[in-house]
Parts: structure tokens; C-alpha cells; sequence
């Protein structure tokens, strides 16, 4: 009912204060109940009138204003671009299980780690498909949230995070911890998907093919207002680290329960199972289910629910012992393969790749797929116009899995290797006992010298940052550089005179060359690009012989010693290091300058002291960088926190130390300066 009155009575600052502080209180909690439990207990029109009492509000008085104001979900100015975030904690993958057996050997694995016979409870959940984010709150407030990115480097979205409704801006706790950085999954409802293609249709615009690229492609605008029209969600599925407060979680599942108190919306269907059994019935309840499902999931994931036990267990390569993700059937569909061509990837290698009639299978149209080698095929007898059957299983690419040989056409043809390579002539060759062939152009070849050199300047090998694709195939067309030992000669000046290339770009680039040139042993040699020497086999090689030297007069015999390297890996770096070519390019890369530490031994991660160790870094090392110091103590097993806790197994104080000294000071924690850090380090 409105009112009769005419003039309203000013209110009093404190009054105006708390009037809002109710409001944002109040619209919090519908929020809650009508997104995350779908429960409202009040009409919309009443949602909307105080809503816009607190816009109101707030605009005659911009300084009421604040981040976690229910107002603040709208959307905000457009940004020019996306900065990066780095994790302080990792945003891990996890290894993949496609059958029963698969999480047998894992239940297995965990058991012979732990040396236990004990029934472990496992953690279950739903594995969305959606992107994976992490959210920062700081004294309760959401302040920060990225992508995951590479695990290691994201994409700071925090705007965009702020629209979505089920996402608290603020926790309920009125004791709320210093830090907490929440892990969870955005997707998008099927409904909302359906609503979404609808709407483009009718405006003549163009659709997403499944949710997963609607939500990603939503959550990556430039226009926040942009991504909050959009029907996005968000279920939290981990806290990565908890700073102030004083409740220690035994289990993961405890965890969760805890989000959940604080307002962040988690999966119904998550569930402790008991031991292997029980996580394979949940499997395949939820295969049943999959279908009916508000939403799209791809699988599911088993956790160890007991926290302690996840710290034993501990973390391989790039993803934890403790939990793995166990995808669901892949989905499969009928076309017609239309041709095959010859991709030549970065070894030379022939990949032949069907151009298919477009079928929708998994979730996306497809048009291409995998035909893997001759050798498959050979054995599934495929030809062109053939109608194969095309399979599609999450992420990976697709592939064809079969031929319907009841449907084969008169004019169906043969697949032929090429005898000459497609992109620079040379010949290809075959090698016996190998199912790829090959163009021996090798580095004349232009595919291997563009795939040769962007793997050179990766992220993960010698990190250039700048020289991207597309530079690189500039510099390569217009002769500037053959191989990748001529980055080290390119100036600025010859740089800036490319397309879309200015002066300051040009320096940038270069600068970041000879940035590169100090780098480590094991990355050097993943840099190489030698045939299935990936980092962890390049770190074994690097830990096993120390120098360069040493692995390039190394025979096959000698290689196979070093752990995880078998005869059809040491024949491919016996072989790479033979060819004078290769010689001559690693020597042209040490005269200009690239040089690393020398590596010292490392025992095997599983007898090393560090192993299952939890660390914590605070203050300015002055031997090697926080980050070097990480990697080493990853090396041997340990985990390194940003936090500190009873769970801290030791603090390395460096210069400088902030409040993480005094918290493990007070927790009785054992704190190393950095002279015994280093003795430690090096004496294991």
C-alpha cells in the first residue's frame, strides 16, 4: 500500500547506514533461497521493489556503496583485456579412469601408498562440465576470482564472477577467516542453454554448440554486463587454502559442509562412498542419471575423503594420488567421411585427419576427426564415403572408431600414404616396426620448423613470452629464422619492420629471448623437442646425468637406466643426439648465451625426506626465488602451502618474513632459515 504522505522525513546518517546494511542483508538471503535452493519465500515483485530501494539508496549516496552489495552482480565497464593471475596453489588435473579395472588399480594404488588394508571412504562427486574457477575472499569478501588457465597462470574474471547469482559476495560468518579461496566448477543449466540458442536464433546470431562452450564463452567476456544476462551457475567443489580460522577440517567432505554453511552452493548428488564398490555404484547411478540431469556432466570424481591421507598420498607430475576422475562411455554417432588429409606435425609425423559430413556426437558438431595412422587404417578397413562411426568422449579429440561395412557405396576409394610430404615435397618414409610416417625434410620442413619452434618458446619450456603462432609464422615465411637457434639472432629493429608489429612490441619480444637464455637443465631438454621426452621424462634425464654432455654421449644401453626410460625412448634420444644437424643447432644455442644451474642428485621422491612434507615460504630467499625453491621441494615430493597450520610441517623464513613467521612460532611449527633450508636441500 503506498503512502498518503507527500514529503518524506530525512533520514539520519546512522539510520541510512543501517536501512542499507538490512537491505543487502535481506536480498542476500532471497538470493540463497531462490538460486542455490531454489526455495524463495517471497513474490518477485517484492525481491525487485527492495532491490530497487537499494539502488536507489546507493546512488543518492555513493559512498554507502561497497564490492559485495547485491547491486554489484549487474556488470561493470568493459575491459580491454584479461590480466593474468598466477595460482599461489595450483589449480590441478586429474588423471582419467574409462573402465572398472582402471579405479580398481587406483583403489589399489592408494592402499599400497598409505601400506593399509583399511575400507578408505571416498569422496564422490559429479564431474560438471563446465570451466574450472577459483574464488578469493579476504575478511569475508570476495575480492578476487580467475580462471584456472594452464594450472599454473588463469585469467583474473572477477567481474564477471560477481554476476553470477549463487556466487556469496560476501560469507555468512560473522568470524569469518582472513583468507579463503574456494575451487568450484561454472556451467550452465541445460534450460538456460536451451533459452540461450533460442533467443540467438530469433536474433540471428550465432549458437553454442553445448553448455560447456556457452558457459566458457560467457564467463570470458570483455563486457561483464554481458556475461550477467547470461543463465550461468556455479557449484564449489574444494577449498584450496583457509588462512584465520580456527576450525581444522579432518575431511573433505567436512570441507564441503562448511561451504555450504557459508552460502556457496554444492552439488546434491555428492556422496561418501565406502571403499572401491561403493564408488562404482555411484558410478553407475549417475550414468543412469546423467540424461535427466539438470545439467551436463561428463563423469565423476573420487576423492580420499580424509584429508590427513590425501597429504600422504601426495601429488605426481601435475595431479594428486588421492583422487581421480572416472568419464563416463564415449558418445558416438554416424557420417559419411567425405576425405582424408596428411596434417605433418612437429617430429614430421603424418597424422591422416577424416573430413567428415558434420555430425553433432558429445556435445559439438564435428567435422573432423582422428584416423590416428595407417596401421588403424589398415585394420578397420577404412575408405572414402565410407559411413563410419565417430566417437567423442569429453575434451578429447575425436576420432573415427569404426566402418558400417552394410553401407560401404560402389565408389568408395582406398586411403593412400603420400609419398612425398604435403607441405614441402621432401620424401616420407616409413620405419620398420613404426606405425607413423614421416617426412625427412625435418627442419628444411616448414610444419616442423614453425611446431618446433613455438614448442621451443612455450610456456613450459623456454617460456618467450610474446612469440606466439602467429610471429613465428611471420618469421619463418619471410626466411628471418630456420631454426631455433636464429630467435638469438633477431634484433628489434628487423622485428618491428613485421605486420602488426611496433617498436615496443619488438623490444618486449627480444627482451624476453634473452630472458630465456637462463633456464634449467630439464626444461632445456623438453625444449629440444626430442620425440616422447616430455617434462617428467626430461627431469629424470637431467636428475640421472647432470649435463648435457653426458645425455648426448649416452647410448641406448646407458639411457635405459634412468627411470622411465624404456628402448623406444632411448632409441629416440640416441638417434636425436646423432644427427649433426641437431649438434649443431644445441651448440649454436650455448654460444648464445642459454646456460642453467647444474643440477644436483635427487633420490626418488618416494625416499626422499621431503616427501609427503608440507611447506611454507615466507619472506625474500636470496640463494634462488620463492619459485625455484618451490619447484625444487615439489621435486621431491613435498607440498608447499600459503598457509600456515597445524598441518605445516616446516616455515622457511627468508628476509623480510610477514605474519606467517609469528602464526608458526605460535602453532610450535619448525621454522628453517634459509642457510639450514639449503643444507637440508642439498644434503638429500
Amino acid at each position: 500500500m503506498k503512502s498518503k504522505l507527500t514529503k518524506q522525513i530525512p533520514m539520519s546518517s546512522d539510520a541510512l547506514q543501517q536501512r542499507v546494511m538490512g537491505l543487502r542483508e535481506e536480498l542476500n538471503k532471497h538470493n540463497y533461497l531462490y538460486y542455490t535452493l531454489d526455495a524463495p519465500i517471497i513474490p518477485d515483485a517484492e525481491y525487485d521493489r527492495l532491490f530497487q530501494e537499494l539502488v536507489k539508496l546507493e546512488t543518492d549516496h555513493p559512498n554507502l556503496k561497497t564490492i559485495d552489495s547485491p547491486t554489484q552482480r549487474a556488470g561493470g565497464q568493459p575491459l580491454k583485456i584479461f590480466p593474468e593471475v598466477n595460482h599461489r596453489i595450483p589449480m590441478l588435473s586429474l588423471d582419467n579412469a574409462f573402465t572398472f579395472e582402471t579405479v580398481q588399480e587406483f583403489d589399489k594404488r592408494v592402499h599400497d601408498r598409505l601400506k593399509t588394508s583399511a575400507l578408505i571412504l571416498y569422496a564422490c562427486e559429479p564431474k560438471l562440465d563446465g570451466l574450472a574457477v577459483t574464488l578469493i575472499y579476504e575478511e569475508g569478501i570476495f575480492v578476487a576470482g580467475a580462471t584456472r588457465g594452464d594450472g599454473v597462470t588463469g585469467e583474473q574474471i572477477t567481474e564477471n564472477l560477481r554476476t553470477i547469482p549463487v556466487i556469496p559476495l560476501k560469507l555468512t560468518d560473522k568470524n569469518p577467516p582472513h583468507l579463503l579461496e574456494v575451487r568450484g566448477e561454472v556451467f550452465m543449466p541445460k534450460a538456460g542453454f536451451k533459452t540461450l540458442n533460442e533467443r540467438a536464433i530469433a536474433n540471428n546470431e550465432k549458437t553454442f554448440a553445448n553448455p560447456r562452450n556457452a558457459a566458457a564463452g560467457s564467463l570470458r567476456q570483455l563486457d561483464s554486463k554481458i556475461t550477467a544476462s547470461r543463465p550461468l551457475s556455479f557449484f564449489a567443489y574444494a577449498i584450496a587454502r583457509i588462512d584465520g580460522k580456527k576450525d581444522v577440517f579432518s575431511t573433505h567432505h567436512e570441507s564441503m559442509e562448511y561451504l555450504k554453511h557459508e552460502g556457496f552452493p554444492i552439488c546434491p548428488l555428492n556422496h561418501i562412498a565406502n571403499g572401491v564398490k561403493g564408488c562404482l555404484e555411484y558410478y553407475q547411478k549417475l550414468v543412469e542419471k546423467r540424461h535427466s540431469l539438470p545439467y551436463e556432466i561428463d563423469g565423476v570424481v573420487y576423492k580420499v575423503d580424509n584429508l590427513d591421507l590425501q597429504k600422504q598420498l601426495g601429488f605426481v607430475s601435475r595431479a594428486p594420488r588421492w583422487a581421480i576422475a572416472h568419464k563416463f562411455p564415449a558418445e558416438e554417432a554416424l557420417t559419411e567421411l567425405l576425405d582424408v588429409e596428411f596434417q605433418v606435425g612437429r617430429t614430421g609425423a603424418l597424422t591422416p585427419v577424416a573430413r567428415l559430413k558434420p555430425v553433432f556426437v558429445g556435445g559439438a558438431t564435428v567435422s573432423n576427426a582422428t584416423l590416428h595412422n595407417m596401421d588403424e587404417i589398415l585394420r578397420k578397413d577404412v575408405r572414402i564415403h565410407d559411413t563410419v562411426v565417430v566417437r567423442r568422449a569429453g575434451d578429447v579429440i575425436p576420432e573415427v572408431a569404426s566402418v558400417v561395412l552394410e553401407k560401404r557405396p560402389t565408389h568408395a576409394k582406398k586411403i593412400v600414404l603420400p609419398k612425398k610430404c604435403p607441405v614441402c615435397g621432401a620424401e616420407v618414409l616409413r620405419e620398420e616396426g613404426e606405425a607413423a610416417a614421416r617426412c625427412m625434410g625435418g627442419l628444411g620442413c616448414r610444419a616442423q620448423q614453425k611446431e618446433s619452434i613455438i614448442h621451443f618458446a612455450s610456456r613450459r619450456a623456454m617460456n618467450i613470452d610474446g612469440l606466439g603462432i602467429k610471429l613465428v609464422d611471420q618469421l619463418v615465411e619471410t626466411g628471418f629464422i630456420q631454426n631455433i637457434a636464429d630467435l638469438f639472432q633477431i634484433e628489434a629493429e628487423s622485428l618491428a619492420s613485421l605486420q602488426r608489429m611496433g617498436v615496443k612490441s619488438a623490444e618486449n619480444i627480444v627482451n624476453a629471448i634473452e630472458n630465456s637464455k637462463k633456464t634449467t637443465f630439464p626444461k632445456f631438454l623438453y625444449s629440444l623437442g626430442i620425440r616422447e621426452v616430455g617434462e617428467a621424462t626430461a627431469l629424470a634425464l637431467a636428475n640421472h646425468f647432470h649435463d648435457l654432455k653426458s645425455v648426448m654421449q649416452a647410448n641406448e644401453e646407458t639411457l635405459q637406466t634412468v627411470p622411465d626410460v624404456g628402448p623406444v625412448v632411448a632409441a629416440h634420444i640416441y638417434a636425436f643426439f646423432r644427427q649433426p644437424h641437431n649438434r649443431e643447432v644445441i651448440d649454436k644455442l650455448l654460444k648464445a648465451g642459454i646456460h642453467w644451474p647444474t643440477p644436483k642428485p635427487v633420490p626418488s621422491v618416494e625416499s626422499h625426506p621431503f616427501s609427503g612434507k608440507t611447506f611454507v615460504l615466507t619472506g625474500t630467499l636470496s640463494e634462488l626465488s620463492r619459485e625455484e625453491a618451490k619447484e625444487k621441494l615439489i621435486q621431491f615430493g613435498a607440498k608447499v602451502s600459503e598457509s600456515v597450520s597445524k598441518k605445516t610441517d616446516y616455515v622457511v623464513v627468508g628476509d623480510a618474513p610477514g605474519s606467517k613467521l609469528a602464526k608458526a612460532e605460535n602453532l610450535g611449527v619448525a621454522i628453517l632459515d634459509e642457510k639450514q633450508f639449503l643444507k637440508l636441500l642439498n644434503n638429500n
